[in-house]
């Protein structure tokens, strides 16, 4: 048991984490984010499809833990069409938290729980080709409608950097005017409705799972504040273990990380791993 070789975390949060999840994966779940951690970043979001192992290393742990979730900005619909979650054997616990938690979709039941919209992403929708055209960021930019948020890349742009940059300040004087905020990503801009975030989602999930310990991977500012979740967790007195699918393009995460994959290909590399090292066995039905 144990082909894949398991890294050693750089922390001893980590490496008491990690020992924690081996010791009682019953006791565990694991949290990943989407774009960037199971899924390589593209410069079309709609073209973005989950890794090709990882639906396999999922479906090969999941069973081994309490519970694994996907936490993502997506809609949680098409989170689970983009990964191709849905009907998998091996993620019948698998929850996809969409809108950094504000949809919920549960592979048991197939159907997504969400409120009603907020109404300043309508508002800012029709506002935003009028802003991006006066702030001279129009050609090159892509505008990403979400229903519940609306993103705007700069990947595309002649000069990425400097359009993102351009575009914060316009983006954020829009987003306030109709009460929403705006999530920097990687040569991304999300306004979206305040109040949640995946540091929000993930401690609701871990507390509400009744977990011991959790593994949370994740590549984005956004994912930020699920490594503050993390962190606090541990400090309540459960194990954590906090995984970045390293990107040049993000460093913070990098930091503060137990473990740094080499991309998606390495969190699938990781996942594996672990799930080399855990009894091949299922728990029962809830």
């Amino acid at each position: 048991m144990g082909s894949n070789p398991l890294p050693v975390p750089v922390t001893p949060a980590g490496r008491d984490g990690l020992a924690a999840l081996l010791d009682a994966p019953e006791r565990a779940v694991a949290a990943l984010d989407f774009d960037g951690t199971l899924a390589d970043i593209v410069p079309d979001p709609e073209q973005a499809r989950a890794h090709p192992g990882a639906v396999p290393a999922l479906a090969r742990l999941a069973p081994r833990l309490l519970s694994a979730a996907v936490i993502t900005g997506r809609p949680a619909g098409v989170a689970v069409r983009y990964g191709g979650f849905a009907g998998v054997p091996g993620l019948e616990r698998l929850t996809v938290l969409g809108h950094y938690g504000a949809e919920r979709w549960d592979a048991a039941t197939g159907t997504v729980q969400a409120p009603a919209p907020h109404p300043g992403v309508a508002a800012v929708e029709a506002e935003l080709p009028g802003v991006l055209d006066a702030s001279g960021a129009w050609q090159g930019t892509w505008i990403e409608r979400k229903g519940r948020a609306i993103a705007v890349h700069t990947r595309r742009a002649a000069d990425p950097q400097a359009a993102f940059e351009l575009l914060r300040g316009p983006l954020h004087e829009l987003a306030e005017r109709h009460g929403l905020i705006v999530e920097p990503g990687r040569l991304v801009l999300e306004l979206r409705p305040p109040g949640m975030d995946k540091g929000v989602a993930l401690a609701e999930y871990v507390r509400g799972s009744g977990a011991s310990t959790v593994l949370y991977a994740g590549d984005d500012l956004g994912d930020l504040a699920a490594f503050a979740a993390v962190e606090k967790l541990r400090a309540e007195g459960l194990r954590g273990v906090l995984v970045c699918s390293g990107s040049a393009e993000v460093t913070e995460l990098t930091d503060r990380a137990d473990l740094v994959a080499d991309g998606p290909g390495g969190v699938v590399e990781l996942l594996e791993a672990i799930a080399d090292r855990l009894p091949d066995r299922r728990l029962p039905d809830a």
